[in-house]
């Protein structure tokens, strides 16, 4: 198993620069995520670290050697697509076993490491059938089980679980995230626009937008101590709610009044005196928003739409100024015959983010 290393690493395709200035240490043992808007590169920077698109800038090193200009198949990598590109006339074991013996392995090779794969993915009674009589999550697994059997030095996930259903998702998710643990000196760079993937399987996510890498960390790390709107917004579902504000008095709790002039807000967020009157945005995860019977608000807004969800019930507010953003609230529990009413609602400071020009101010 081996550690990647990306330094400055961009690509351009003729005059169009898609990614730029790509600086990443994936340790071994690190299952990577790639997250990010459509069209933000995340695939292509996936091909390039398997040698299928060319690197145009900077450097990418697989345990030590530098590969920019290796071919894939001797990098030491193998790849799951989004599409099983199974060969529908070979069973099972034969499409396991087929890479090993391209590569001239012994018989005795083959059968224990496509047992062993078998084994590890359930797949154990389904090795002498073809890939037709399998379900969606089946073959998914047998092709996760042909790059098993290579025992490789990096796997490579495309958007593996995107052609599966919703219910086989969950399910072929949980066997990856077990598939890991019973690998744990395996490295792992994974694919998805699913959050809910990245933040169940990453050791560590990277959000890629604007060409280039907008945060790197743990799961709970970008939700709890997003860098930047951007990243507070694209992690967590539904998004942040980003509401225009005015900083009315620093210290070690900072308060900002927001601009219906009305509510109030805490943060715990120290800020010094020069930032008194600074106009931003305070982040509130729906989920965060509590409501209140008194005075002390963040802001006051009226229920256009209300979803009972069953654990939550999700509020659709619209508030006084038309022209400030509606604001989405997740409640714990059942609440009925809200659609129409007035709703004060706050946060407790600990959990409300403060963004200047877009930029967090823990990070300032």
């Amino acid at each position: 198993m081996a550690d990647l290393v990306l330094e400055n690493v961009g690509k351009s395709y003729g005059g169009v620069e898609v990614l730029k200035d790509i600086n990443l240490d994936i340790a071994q043992g690190e299952l990577i995520v790639f997250v990010g808007p459509s069209g933000c590169g995340k695939s292509t920077l996936l091909r390039m670290i398997a040698g299928l698109e060319k690197i145009t800038a900077g450097n990418l090193s697989i345990d030590g050697m530098l590969v920019n200009d290796v071919p894939p198949a001797q990098r030491g990598i193998a790849m799951v697509f989004q599409s099983y590109a199974l060969y529908p006339h070979m069973t099972v074991r034969e499409n396991m076993a087929f890479a090993l013996k391209l590569a001239k392995k012994s018989k005795e090779e083959i059968d224990e490491a496509v047992n062993r794969a078998a084994t590890a993915l359930q797949l154990d009674s389904y090795l002498d059938r073809l890939p037709k009589a399998l379900s969606g999550g089946q073959r998914q697994r047998v092709a996760i089980g042909r790059s098993i059997v290579r025992d490789p030095k990096v796997y490579l996930f495309d958007e593996p679980l995107s052609n599966l259903d919703a219910s086989l998702r969950v399910a072929t998710r949980i066997e990856i995230a077990q598939l890991k643990e019973s690998m744990p000196d395996s490295t792992m760079v994974y694919v998805t626009h699913d959050q809910v993937e990245a933040m169940t399987l990453a050791t560590r996510i990277v959000v890629l937008a604007n060409k280039g890498i907008a945060q790197v960390g743990t799961p709970l790390e970008l939700y709890e101590t997003p860098k930047n709107e951007f990243v507070a917004q694209f992690i967590g579902s539904p998004a942040m709610n980003l509401l225009p504000g005015k900083i009315t008095k620093t210290g070690k709790v900072t308060e900002i009044v927001l601009d219906e002039g009305k509510g109030t807000v805490r943060a715990n967020i120290p800020t010094t005196a020069a930032l008194n009157g600074t106009a931003l945005n305070v982040g509130i995860r729906p989920e965060d928003m509590v409501l209140t019977n008194g005075q002390d608000y963040a802001f006051a807004g009226t229920v256009e739409i209300s979803e009972a969800l069953g654990e939550v019930t999700q509020l659709y507010l619209t508030r006084n100024d038309s022209g400030l953003p509606k604001v989405i609230a997740k409640l714990p529990g059942i609440h009925r015959n809200l659609r129409g009413n007035v709703m004060n609602l706050t946060a407790d400071p600990s959990k409300v983010h403060l963004f200047v020009n877009g930029e967090s101010l823990l990070y300032t």
